[in-house]
């Protein structure tokens, strides 16, 4: 993993990575993807009084799209997906199919295929769900087919649109000001991704003036669970089954905040549900979760053999350790800002114990993952590396 990336640049990268496997629309071929978990909803939440929804989903078939789709699945609700069929194209044999791209061309990328969003034309859904688009241009595309024949659009945006992500350590809330670049229309998200942040936010921007308080903007952070493409959360479920002395990065009260996969999708088809606009930042958790709480939660859940050498944020950051790159779960606590989530709470989000999270997590690392390379993640080698300069120091 690169180690000179800020906290925004990693959220972008890791974003553009799970989006890419989130859908099945216009990045271009793509890995052969781990296996896909069958989400389940999180129960207690109660039931919707709306009625059997239609519900459109812009991608659909990686990580957090089937979330969203066995969620709303469970609930009694039909979904039609629209994607180019690339990706796992077989998941819901049962689910309406509508192939297209919703990708601009790129005019640097000879290859890149024309749009096609005729299969949307004249149909009508109660709810879309766009969890793929990265540019303003494609959002408006689509909008404008859509528009005036789906009664809400709900846009999975990031924790990245917020500008106080430049200086890393502010705490933000939905009003907290957002992200600017100078061409909101560019393809381009720069080197180490510094235009993403302001490129999800002008594509909030034009769901919401295509759809006037009936856009909803769904803000998460880090997505963590089974079936992720990142390996960022993955690679502590995978450190504890292995056991032994563990390198425990920073302050064991450091703040710790992610959303599990399932959860996520639940709660977007709660939104639907109940008709629920304007912008949530959709983190966990109800309550405060330390990084020591999470570390002896997955020693308590997967393996007791585990020992934590705790070594601080300073030594990390000389020794060029990238936060939820290399190491995961890891912000350094000067750089680490809370994201309020009590509008979300309040719009029903819940969040299953950290312990299920982990111990799924653990199961499909053993079962479905696969043999693949590992997108994030400390080796064995350069851990006891660390650990051997940090006892010498």
């Amino acid at each position: 993993m690169p180690t000179n990336l800020s906290r925004r640049s990693f959220l972008a990268a890791a974003a553009a990575t799970a989006g890419a496997a989130a859908t099945a629309n216009a990045h271009g071929p793509q890995p052969a993807p781990h296996s896909v978990p069958t989400p389940h909803s999180v129960p207690g939440r109660a039931p919707s009084h709306r009625g059997k929804q239609k519900i459109l989903v812009l991608g659909g078939t990686a990580f957090l799209g089937p979330a969203i789709v066995q969620a709303g699945l469970a609930a009694g609700h039909e979904f039609t997906l629209f994607n180019r069929g690339k990706t796992n194209p077989k998941l819901f044999p049962n689910v309406e199919q509508l192939r297209g791209q919703r990708r601009r061309p790129n005019p640097k990328n000879p290859k890149s295929e024309p749009q096609d969003l005729k299969a949307l034309e004249k149909r009508q859904w109660d709810a879309v769900v766009d969890t793929s688009a990265y540019f303003t241009g494609e959002v408006e595309d689509v909008c404008k087919v859509l528009a005036g024949n789906v009664a809400q659009y709900v846009y999975i945006s990031s924790l990245s649109v917020y500008r106080s992500l430049e200086q890393d350590a502010a705490p933000v809330d939905e009003q907290s000001p957002l992200c600017e670049c100078e061409d909101k229309y560019t393809l381009d998200m720069g080197k180490n991704y510094e235009r993403y942040g302001a490129l999800k936010r002008y594509c909030e921007d034009a769901a919401a003036a295509a759809f006037p308080d009936k856009a909803t903007l769904v803000r998460p952070g880090y997505i963590v669970g089974p079936g992720d493409p990142t390996d960022r959360f993955t690679y502590w479920p995978a450190r504890f089954l292995r056991g032994g002395e563990c390198l425990a990065p920073g302050e064991p009260d450091n703040d710790l905040q992610f959303i599990d996969v399932r959860d996520l999708g639940a709660f977007v088809v709660h939104l639907i549900e109940n008709r629920t606009m304007g912008p949530l930042n959709a983190v966990g958790f109800d309550g405060r979760i330390s990084t020591a709480e999470f570390l002896h939660t997955g020693k308590g859940t997967l393996n007791h053999g585990c020992r934590f050498t705790w070594v601080p944020d300073e030594f990390l950051e000389q020794n060029g350790v990238s936060p939820w790159g290399e190491m995961g779960c890891w912000t350094p606590k000067a750089k680490n800002g809370h994201s309020d989530n009590r509008k979300a709470l309040a719009a029903g989000a819940q969040f299953r114990p950290i312990a299920e999270t982990i111990r799924d997590t653990a199961a499909w690392v053993r079962e479905g993952r696969g043999d693949g390379p590992w997108q994030a993640g400390m080796t064995a080698e350069r851990e006891a590396e660390l650990l051997a300069k940090w006892r010498q120091k």
